[in-house]
């Protein structure tokens, strides 16, 4: 005869050994905070406590990641798509966030930003929170959308890329020694006035010939600022599969601080000197080998670059209440415009 009470206590105790050995499951996202400690002017210390008290446990498994040199963040970041790390957190520069984003594209696992740098073009985008503390709670929110890239001779770029004036202020920047707004400015003014255009050759994907510019700069645009609220696309979007292309022709000495004050009103379309085209794919030929820059990181380079935009392939943390600034000029900016006409 089956006895009940011996099936029961064998069942009790085949449960309590499966359960010891066997992993418990969790609904909990895991996420990594990869942290460059020398990046931008911002104090990384108290970090571990301010994500402690910040941070929803109860959804949230985190661990914190230290990069120890260049190009860290992207070998931590792809390793954490490999293991299927569902939200990968930047904390440091526009170079930091480049390097985690990029590691991140055509994979699940999301990218955040804590923007710790000087100009954190790509987080200002998004519209997150500049402190810490709101961007942590940014990603308690945890609005995920998919956003657009750029790749300019293979090497993705999210913000901007592009040749001139721009990059070789960067690299003037990079080498100066010294972060921060006031610098760029400052260096911006000085060789503003000094700096002499090159000649280039722009070919569009969905346009027939060959188009010769004596340029001050040649900008791609996938969102709509530099960073440190420099618009140099205010109509640029991330989700609407296109590049904004800006072409600055060759302007007179006297007409570039209009240019660098619409550069800060967001009203760079009205300066007659500023051509803007979109377009998914172009060939840049360049008559001499110089700076270029993506995402704000200069470099010296050649004189041909193909540049091309790859859609939705970022999935990333946005605020979602705006998922991307609209970059609209308010009435004080319209003014500022109209007068320096």
């Amino acid at each position: 005869m089956f006895d009940f009470r011996f099936f029961l206590y064998f069942f009790d105790c085949f449960s309590a050994v499966f359960c010891t050995f066997a992993p418990m499951k969790t609904d909990k996202r895991k996420i990594v905070f990869i942290v460059n400690p020398i990046s931008g002017t911002k104090s990384k210390e108290g970090l571990p406590q301010l994500i402690e008290k910040t941070l929803d446990a109860e959804k949230f498994e985190w661990s914190i990641v230290k990069t120890e040199y260049a190009g860290h963040a992207a070998e931590i970041a792809t390793q954490c798509a490999k293991d299927g790390i569902d939200i990968c957190v930047a904390v440091g520069g526009d170079g930091t966030v480049n390097e985690v984003a990029r590691s991140l594209v055509h994979t699940q696992t999301a990218l955040g930003i804590v923007p710790s740098g000087s100009g954190n073009g790509l987080a200002r985008h998004l519209c997150l929170p500049m402190s810490m503390k709101g961007a942590l709670k940014m990603i308690n929110e945890a609005h995920i959308e998919s956003f657009d890239y750029g790749l300019i001779n293979g090497q993705p770029f999210f913000c901007t890329c592009g040749m001139g004036f721009d990059a070789y202020v960067s690299l003037k920047f990079a080498n100066s020694g010294k972060r921060g707004l006031s610098t760029y400015a400052k260096l911006v003014l000085q060789e503003g006035i000094r700096y002499q255009p090159e000649r280039y050759t722009v070919t569009f994907k969905d346009e027939q010939g060959d188009h010769a510019y004596e340029a001050f700069l040649i900008a791609c645009a996938n969102a709509a600022q530099y960073g440190n609220n420099t618009y140099i696309a205010p109509q640029a979007s991330m989700q609407d599969g296109l590049l904004d292309v800006i072409i600055i022709d060759d302007v007179k000495v006297a007409g570039r601080p209009k240019l660098l004050t619409e550069l800060f009103t967001k009203t760079l379309r009205n300066n007659r000197h500023a051509k803007i085209f979109r377009t998914t794919k172009l060939h840049i030929h360049r008559e001499s080998e110089g700076a270029i820059h993506y995402d704000g990181d200069p470099m010296m380079a050649g004189t041909d670059f193909d540049i091309e935009l790859k859609p939705l392939g970022l999935r990333a943390i946005t605020n979602p209440k705006k998922i991307e600034d609209p970059a609209k000029p308010n009435a004080v900016m319209n003014t500022i415009s109209k007068v320096l006409r």
